[in-house]
């Protein structure tokens, strides 16, 4: 199984979700790595009432397995469905690494 598909597993079995979008973005990062960074952009009734830094904490707790290894990074987007649909689906996109190249 692969890390995205662990990352997936583990946020389904934990919580609600409506939507999650995962890319993998390794591929824009040094280090020889090709599943260690991650954006995430979920939808969840879950964060209904939560401040960001919860959402956060509550996304962490889920996937605490992955985190530094294989993990090292995991850009959050965390929407409750009224605030996606207000996004329109939009997920921000990933500034360019600010790491050694290549």
């Amino acid at each position: 199984m692969s890390v995205a598909e662990r990352i997936e597993m583990l946020l389904r079995e934990g919580m609600q979700v409506d939507e999650v979008l995962l890319e993998n973005e390794s591929h824009m990062h040094a280090g020889p790595a090709t599943e260690s960074h991650f954006k995430l952009a979920l939808v969840s009734p879950d964060f209904d009432g939560l401040v960001k830094v919860r959402r956060h904490q509550k996304v962490y707790g889920l996937v605490a397995e992955l985190m530094q290894n294989p993990i090292h990074a995991l850009a959050m987007h965390l929407y409750t469905p009224q605030e996606w649909q207000t996004q329109q689906g939009n997920v921000p996109v990933s500034p360019n690494c600010m790491g050694a190249h290549k």
